[in-house]
């Protein structure tokens, strides 16, 4: 059954691993914002912060396209505001998909190395939601 799965967390809390990990159980599409700042072999990072913006909305517009191929979609962002995740809260009850929304607490290096001052502002600013699934992963693969 198709359905849209939201991975949040903090930076190096392994929300892509855990996004890879269930797009391989269910042959989902995994998107996430810092696609946009990636090359076309998805090797090269060259994060921008004032085109976030234009990220965030082109993974939505990415979501929203894989979404109406009848494919699952896992979307892994940190997600830290709820007004963050509204967007597709809105996209899944308009094509009366199920929503399933995961957080990722566990504490690795982040794979884009934000600095640590960064993260403790994004903790600070962390929104607690009701009813998501905490998802702790041992060890990144």
């Amino acid at each position: 059954m198709q359905s849209l799965v939201l991975v949040r967390g903090l930076p190096g809390s392994g929300k892509s691993t855990l996004a890879k990990k269930i797009c391989r159980q269910c042959n989902g599409e995994h998107i996430e914002a810092d696609m946009f700042f990636t090359d076309s072999n998805n090797e090269n990072y060259q994060f921008n912060p004032s085109l976030l913006s234009q990220a965030h909305a082109w993974c939505q517009s990415q979501t929203l396209k894989a979404l109406n191929k009848g494919k699952t979609v896992i979307v892994s962002n940190t997600f830290i505001q709820r007004w963050e995740i509204t967007p597709y809260q809105k996209i899944a009850k308009q094509m009366n998909i199920d929503l399933k929304i995961y957080e990722c607490y566990q504490q690795f290096d982040s794979i884009h190395d934000v600095p640590s001052s960064t993260i403790k502002q994004m903790k600070r600013r962390w929104s607690i939601l009701s009813g998501e699934l905490k998802q702790c992963l041992e060890t990144p693969q």
